[in-house]
């Protein structure tokens, strides 16, 4: 089959490799119907995640059907169409037990694209399928649903509810590309009283808007910090969400939030960022980072399947999973091509 292949920092390769098999009870192999990139795997790329190992096939995010299934496999069946999630999960273990899935101990967590094979491959083998993988209503697309698998639950777990949105607060989400657009999406279900969006690209302002931000600010001209407290008789936002995953805009989420406020950082962070308590010690802040653990993904389905969530615009680029390469090159320069989210699809589905 065919497989996006890291070679190393800068390298990457859509070649043959051997076709999945199943390798415990507990797995399944899915057919890859609709696979997206994530920001994960330009950092990947970038080299900013050692341990993912040369010869790994990337991708962590997909809808596909059912092809095969282990002796202990029970809640899906061979024909059925799923939506793979970026987090396995054993099920098992303490952290699983808590909810945590993020934290698997006993061989899940973020394994795929990362420490086994991943999903930006015609098939995919998925551990523990029981607990990892969502059977799809037939009338949800499977661009929308490909969503759910990581940026979606991602942005309301590590973000919005890490972050302790409530009803009448002000939100400041940094960073408009996917994650952050995301956090726009799910900040909405708690109801805020303001949503501002800080990008300094046009294109992600203006979809910021669509979504649902009641105001967008470009850091390169405006008086954020001002206008924030403008919003917010002075204080700050009551929550600022980290969305870039950059030194600057983690100390940026810092300084825009009021004393008390909540600091929810959500962006992958490749270098070390200033955290100054200097200033900070005295103002009562809760700062929180995470994995997400995807325990939301099934509400997220029930809301997106009974039209309760929407997903319009989000996806912005379509190509064929032959195209992988020329996918990459564009999600990889969102400047230029004005790229939000790209939906590949098997040969087998064609457009969705």
């Amino acid at each position: 089959m065919k497989a996006l292949v890291y070679h190393g920092p800068g390298r990457r390769s859509w070649e043959d490799v051997p076709d999945p098999a199943v390798k415990s009870p507990d797995d399944a192999i899915v057919r890859v119907d609709c696979v997206t990139i994530c920001g994960t795997d330009l950092h990947i790329l970038k080299g900013d995640v050692a341990t993912v190992e040369t010869g790994r096939v990337l991708g962590h995010e997909a809808v596909g059907t059912v092809e095969e299934i282990g002796s202990n496999v029970h809640n899906v069946a061979v024909g059925d169409r799923v939506l793979v999630s970026c987090i396995t999960a054993c099920g098992r273990c303490r952290f699983c037990r808590e909810g945590r899935y993020g934290q698997c101990l006993g061989g899940g967590g973020w394994i795929l694209g990362h420490r086994i094979d991943g999903t930006q491959a015609e098939r995919v083998r998925v551990p523990f399928a029981d607990t990892s993988v969502y059977r799809l209503p037939d009338h949800v697309r499977s661009e929308d649903a490909v969503m759910l698998a990581d940026i979606l639950p991602t942005s309301y777990e590590v973000g919005v509810l890490a972050g302790a949105v409530q009803p009448g607060d002000t939100v400041v989400i940094v960073g408009a590309g996917p994650i952050g657009l995301a956090a726009v999406i799910t900040a909405k279900l708690l109801s805020p009283s303001h949503i501002v969006v800080v990008d300094p690209a046009p294109g992600r302002r203006e979809a910021a808007a669509t979504f649902g931000a009641d105001l967008q600010l470009d850091p390169g001209t405006d008086d954020v910090l001002g206008r924030v407290r403008e919003l917010t008789d002075g204080l700050g936002a009551d929550v600022a969400v980290e969305a870039v995953g950059i030194p600057q805009t983690f100390e940026s989420c810092v300084e825009l939030v009021r004393p008390g406020g909540h600091v929810a950082n959500v962006g992958v962070h490749g270098a070390p960022a200033t955290l100054h308590l200097e200033t900070a010690w005295i103002r009562d802040l809760t700062i929180t980072t995470g994995l997400v653990d995807t325990r939301t993904t099934s509400v997220l389905l029930r809301m997106l399947a009974a039209g309760q969530l929407t997903l319009p615009g989000l996806v912005t680029h379509r190509f064929g999973m032959e195209e992988m390469q020329d996918a990459y090159d564009v999600f990889s320069r969102p400047s230029e091509t004005g790229v939000l989210k790209v939906a590949l699809f098997g040969v087998h589905t064609g457009m969705e």
